[in-house]
């Protein structure tokens, strides 16, 4: 299928797989992009032998991969002791790492072996069968569970080493978003064959990403300046959503809903006035193409 072109698929968006253990998270992507024939990304690497939710940005949502992969994480996790503890014990350990940790990533990780800190925003015992133990955990992107098993056996006194491990959640995605790579598959074709509604069902706007993001709403005649990559002057901005700082990325966004883009804001929500000169907003990243709306600037020669 790949290369395949239909006005049945969209040419952006993000769909959530619920990827099996066995094959990368690259192989996972790569089969996503030959089943919609466009040109993929993923947010959130999985080891082969780790399950469940994978984000797989295809067209021009892959340029928001940035967003999605600094999004918090939450697993369910089964931990072997290598002694017997009680439950009491465990959960005593399990609280001591909710928080900010040191960790260094295991010897199997593709990336540098350097001291990192994340948060573990939380760890709740689910259940405890002997010297197994089943757990969840929501934490920040990065995190490493298998680390962290090995320090919790460390800190409980016993050892202990990561069994299994499943993403339930990434951002505001989780289990519930996902579909199988055969589900996808088949409704690919039922959209090829004139029926788009299933796969529709799947595919997430580009605008779901940033639903978490502060934003800036834009005049329609500033849009298609900000996609020629033009740094948005107040004038343009009808609207302002959310709190941010100066430097934080934000939304744009047109008085539609669209998503522009994303942009480094060069004032405080509480300086930005809108409709008042003064530059606002540098685009880092533009997912609409230019020409989406028409010209609302001039040039010097006045064309």
């Amino acid at each position: 299928m790949a290369g395949q072109e239909s006005s049945s698929i969209p040419e952006s968006g993000i769909v959530i797989i619920d990827k099996p253990r066995g094959p990368s998270s690259h192989q996972v992507t790569a089969w996503v992009g030959e089943i919609l024939g466009r040109r993929v990304g993923h947010a959130g690497t999985l080891d082969p032998q780790v399950s469940g939710v994978l984000i797989v940005m295809f067209g021009p949502a892959v340029r928001l991969a940035p967003v999605l992969l600094s999004q918090s994480k939450e697993y369910i996790c089964l931990m072997r002791l290598h002694a017997d503890a009680s439950r009491e014990a465990v959960e005593r350990a399990a609280a001591e790492f909710v928080g900010r940790v040191y960790q260094r990533p295991p010897r199997k990780s593709a990336v540098k072996r350097s001291l990192r800190i994340r948060k573990i925003h939380e760890i709740e015992l689910l259940e405890m069968e002997g010297r197994l133990v089943l757990f969840r955990v929501r934490c920040d992107a990065g995190t490493y569970i298998r680390t962290l098993c090995v320090h919790l056996g460390y800190a409980i006194g016993t050892c202990a080493n990561m069994v299994e491990l499943r993403r339930t959640r990434s951002g505001r995605f989780g289990e519930t978003d996902a579909v199988t790579l055969h589900e996808l598959a088949d409704a690919a074709v039922f959209a090829r064959e004139g029926d788009p509604e299933p796969l529709q069902r799947m595919i997430h706007p580009p605008e779901s990403a940033v639903a978490d993001l502060p934003k800036v709403i834009i005049r329609d005649t500033a849009v298609d300046a900000v996609c020629r990559g033009a740094v948005l002057a107040g004038v343009g901005v009808r609207e302002k959503a959310g709190g941010f700082a100066e430097g934080e990325t934000v939304a744009i966004m047109t008085e539609r809903g669209e998503l522009v883009g994303l942009g480094r804001s060069l004032l405080g929500s509480s300086a930005l006035r809108p409709g008042e000169p003064g530059f606002a907003v540098a685009p880092t990243t533009v997912l609409m193409p230019p020409g989406t709306y028409p010209r609302g600037w001039k040039t010097h020669a006045g064309r």
